[in-house]
């Protein structure tokens, strides 16, 4: 069965340009598309979407609102933020929104193929390294010290859990955590599956953004205790 894309861009050139690489795809369909954040929780209403390629500065609802109000939602579609990133400061919020991950739009075409079939498998966090460094770049969004209270839902979290966590944070790989703590990658796939079970959060982008915000792990990626 083919995924179920719709673009979510207000410049109707870069629609075209991600149709027909989506197009050119066996697994892929683009089902639907909108100019702005309104028109695609609209079109929602009426078209089974799998994934959705978000744009974050758009007239009348921009792409962190619309994200907010379509994870909000049961049974909702993946969301993929794109941005410029030099130029983006709202794709942190983004993230906290609700979205999987986020892409920049200039991404090669082979690399947006990958992120869309990863996003719709259940791999949340196409390229933890770029995560990281965003949120390196605007960890003056984050809370200058950790919140108390967001910080003792890590209590839950058993000593290993929390160092698989600190791990995630910092942009590795299931593979490079494995390496590192000398474990097998089914071993480190269930601490993780583990972390998000406790923590009620959804996926991996949600694990990096309550790393930063309790303090685990501080700008720069280092450890905060």
């Amino acid at each position: 069965m083919s995924i179920r894309v719709m673009l979510v861009d207000d410049q109707v050139l870069l629609r075209t340009g991600f149709r027909m690489v989506l197009a050119a795809q066996p697994d892929m369909d683009v089902v639907a598309e909108a100019g702005d954040g309104a028109e695609a929780i609209e079109n929602l209403r009426s078209t089974a979407v799998d994934v959705v390629l978000m744009d974050v500065r758009m007239p009348r609802l921009d792409g962190v609102e619309a994200t907010r109000r379509i994870c909000a939602e049961p049974n909702a579609p993946k969301v993929l933020i794109l941005t410029t990133f030099d130029l983006d400061e709202y794709a942190f919020s983004g993230l906290k929104a609700g979205a999987s991950g986020f892409m920049l739009k200039d991404v090669p075409p082979a690399e947006l193929l990958s992120a869309i079939r990863s996003v719709h498998s259940g791999d949340a966090v196409v390229a933890p390294s770029t995560t990281r460094r965003l949120l390196d770049r605007f960890s003056p969004m984050l809370p200058s010290s950790v919140n108390e209270p967001q910080n003792k839902e890590l209590e839950r979290l058993t000593e290993r859990e929390r160092e698989v966590m600190m791990l995630v944070a910092q942009g590795l790989s299931n593979g490079e955590i494995a390496a590192r703590l000398v474990l097998s990658e089914a071993t480190v796939k269930t601490h993780v599956g583990r972390i998000l079970t406790k923590l009620g959060l959804r996926d991996r982008v949600q694990v990096v953004v309550l790393a930063y915000e309790t303090g685990l792990v501080r700008a720069g990626g280092g450890q905060a205790f």
